[in-house]
């Protein structure tokens, strides 16, 4: 998979609808009730003049309806740990349904019968699943909700219907312009982020590699390392509603890891083929440069990690057509083990060798 470090000599988001039966509001931590509100993306009086297919869009409680229009994806040279692959591109979204948390762990287990995050608590974010278990988890809560699966699965081949009405992954691009929620900076908190405002290894906050040994110019200072994930809830989200897009765990998202296009793309869904599987946002251990908006990491489909879990879209418009995923299977024609050497400038190493 994709993962920071410097150095690496060989192999790495207003809308709320009626609830449907049974859910319940996320309780805060002090024990209040959770208001979803948005101040960017969603008018009230925006709902007179819905299409009738989308007036009909019955949704839980906590979706919001991110407006669609053109952003700019990626990052510009001159942002700091930013990494070739995020080339700047413009790309224009439709408009689309998204969750405005992340997917808790007892949602997981309601619909699945089980729950194998390594940490446990109904409102924190299921976890340690793969892209294969975040995809049919979207399919068996759409036949539950009585909607149409998003997506046909045939072993590790999976094919995404962009007509039906079910859950599903966001795209890359549909991530990237909810979290980034208008700001073309590299947190939506602007230029940096704190361990009090996002879930990530607090001692090491933005740019702290460039102020190891003299910290007074630096603009967030360390803060505390949780060490685990935190109810989904957990801090101010951002501008358009949306909670924890950076930090907590990482998200997956539709896409193929690949270059981006650097032509105008519409509602891009990735390459067609390819080895790993995007995720994005950042996780609970991750340093804050990897919490970045633009950053991109990725993994093969089949694996997971206790700091990678979901987020949940719907469309507000049905789709055309069809998009096609097909893993590209790699095989080695050499026998014998494998020395992957790396080193890192002052980071997570364990976690990194464990991925590894």
């Amino acid at each position: 998979m994709k993962r920071w470090f410097a150095g690496i000599i060989s192999g790495v988001m207003v809308m709320s609808f009626c609830a449907c039966g049974g859910g319940q509001s996320l309780q805060s931590s002090t024990g209040s009730e959770t208001s979803i509100t948005s101040t960017a993306s969603v008018s009230e009086e925006d709902t007179s003049e819905l299409p009738e297919e989308e007036m009909e869009v019955s949704l839980p409680e906590g979706f919001l309806l991110v407006t669609g229009g053109e952003f700019t994806m990626g990052s510009p040279e001159s942002e700091a740990w930013r990494s070739p692959d995020e080339t700047l591109h413009s790309v224009t979204i439709s408009d689309f349904y998204m969750s405005a948390y992340e997917v808790t762990q007892q949602e997981y287990e309601a619909v699945m019968g089980e729950n194998p995050s390594y940490f446990s608590g109904e409102d924190l974010p299921v976890e340690s699943i793969s892209w294969l278990d975040a995809v049919a988890y979207c399919n068996a809560r759409s036949q539950q909700d009585g909607l149409v699966p998003a997506y046909a699965i045939d072993g590790t081949n999976i094919s995404w219907d962009r007509s039906a009405n079910g859950y599903r992954l966001p795209t890359e691009a549909e991530w990237e312009y909810a979290c980034r929620a208008g700001t073309n900076t590299p947190f939506y908190t602007e230029t940096s982020i704190s361990a009090e405002e996002s879930n990530y290894w607090g001692d090491y906050p933005y740019m702290i590699e460039d102020h190891y040994f003299d910290q007074g110019n630096l603009e967030t200072k360390p803060g505390v390392y949780r060490q685990t994930t935190v109810e989904v809830n957990s801090f101010s989200p951002n501008a358009w509603g949306f909670y924890n897009m950076h930090g907590n765990v990482g998200e997956w998202v539709w896409d193929y890891y690949g270059e981006y296009s650097a032509e105008l793309q519409m509602d891009p869904t990735g390459p067609e083929t390819g080895t790993r599987r995007v995720y994005r946002g950042g996780g609970w251990n991750d340093f804050a440069k990897n919490l970045r908006s633009a950053y991109r990491a990725a993994m093969p489909q089949e694996n997971g990690n206790y700091n990678i879990g979901l987020r949940l879209v719907r469309n507000a418009v049905a789709g055309t057509g069809s998009v096609s995923g097909s893993q590209t299977i790699t095989t080695g024609s050499r026998d014998g083990n494998i020395l992957i050497a790396y080193f890192s400038w002052g980071g997570n190493t364990r976690g990194i060798a464990e991925e590894i």
